[in-house]
């Protein structure tokens, strides 16, 4: 495995996420199908990347994405310019006036607690940026570090992307493409949803689709089932519900990704055990450069577990652009994640004296 090479500052972006955002409608500590009230969040699984790396450790980020023109829309850019990120690359499209033939996805999300797992309940079937096509961005131009306006040291995007609709696949491939010309380092969280793919193809599709994009990429994350529903690669010694997660079959399964995706620069995957819905096992491990880096799972309190995975990439990729070593950057990836699910929403809360604290063993005492 060749290590990552990053680029110089000089570019305009630190790092470009391609995805979805959507509205989180969040019903507090009720239920979805008993609430009267819910809390409103933005998030998406490549978005929250962009966002952790800009508000928690304060790099340029952006998102290239699509809307429908009308006040759900501008609701959602709202969100995203309150956490920063950079919105040049937001496109709009118009509103037919009931959502006929495009419209902005809605997402509603329960916490879970104790012996309650979390449920979410997307509502996101023909949204703008599904229907998204070839040509529509011109990722020459925005990957081209020629000029202060354009260019990015690091491109995310991920398999929720790929799976809204055929089109979104290629469009992911086709930024892909330009990034890896103008030596750009992509990231690509495997990301499964069964809700996604089940109409289109279930397991067997997603397989299909994600074993050419992964030929594309550097970076790869993944959980617990991510490898075995995307790319077909099992973890021995798991068990069904993951109650216990074997270090030796999960360093297996991470070298033989590596060996069938020869492009791959390194591997990383969460451990998570989960006792119940507020308190989980959460640790990491990852491949890079031939070696093994491993971060023990501690037990955690959760109060919504929603974006620990996202948190954990940006985490990780902060550390690489910041030209932390491997194993620090893995160890930022687990704190961030861990502290992104300490608070509501699908976004991290976190600050980045916070996360080095916690590398760093601190405790949870008041800080005042």
């Amino acid at each position: 495995m060749n290590s990552i090479s990053i680029p110089n500052s000089s570019r305009r972006w630190d790092c470009l996420s391609l995805g979805e955002v959507m509205l989180r409608l969040d019903p507090g500590d009720s239920r979805i199908h008993t609430t009267r009230h819910f809390q409103v969040w933005e998030g998406g699984g490549e978005y929250n990347v962009a966002r952790g790396l800009r508000r928690c450790f304060g790099l340029r980020t952006a998102i290239a994405t699509i809307l429908a023109d009308n006040p759900v829309g501008r609701l959602v850019e709202d969100f995203v310019l309150q956490g920063g990120v950079d919105t040049a690359l937001l496109k709009w499209v118009p509103y037919d006036g009931v959502g006929r033939t495009v419209r902005n996805g809605l997402n509603f999300t329960e916490r879970g607690f104790g012996v309650r797992g979390a449920v979410g309940c997307s509502d996101r079937g023909n949204t703008a940026i599904s229907q998204v096509k070839s040509g529509d961005f011109d990722w020459d131009a925005i990957f081209s570090p020629g000029n202060a306006n354009s260019g990015s040291r690091w491109f995310h995007t991920g398999g929720i992307f790929a799976a809204l609709s055929a089109s979104t696949a290629e469009v992911a491939a086709e930024a892909m493409d330009a990034a890896r010309q103008h030596r750009t380092p992509i990231s690509y969280d495997l990301n499964y949803r069964d809700s996604l793919w089940k109409s289109i193809g279930g397991k067997a599709k997603a397989q299909e689709v994600n074993r050419e994009i992964v030929r594309k990429v550097d970076l790869l994350l993944g959980n617990e089932e991510d490898f075995s529903a995307m790319l077909g690669v099992k973890i021995k010694g798991v068990s069904e519900d993951f109650a216990e997660l074997p270090i030796a079959g999960y360093e297996e399964m991470l070298r033989e990704v590596a060996g069938i995706y020869p492009n791959l620069k390194l591997v990383a995957t969460t451990l998570r055990i989960a006792h119940s819905a507020t308190r989980n096992a959460w640790g990491a491990m990852a491949l890079y450069e031939g070696q093994i880096v491993h971060v023990t799972q501690r037990d955690v309190d959760i109060f919504d577990r929603v974006g620990g995975g996202d948190s954990f990439a940006s985490g990780l990729i902060y550390g690489l652009l910041a030209g932390k070593d491997i194993d620090w950057a893995v160890r930022c990836g687990v704190a961030h994640g861990a502290l992104a699910m300490t608070t509501p929403g699908d976004t991290s809360m976190a600050t980045l004296a916070e996360v080095e604290r916690m590398i760093k063993g601190g405790s949870a005492r008041i800080a005042r």
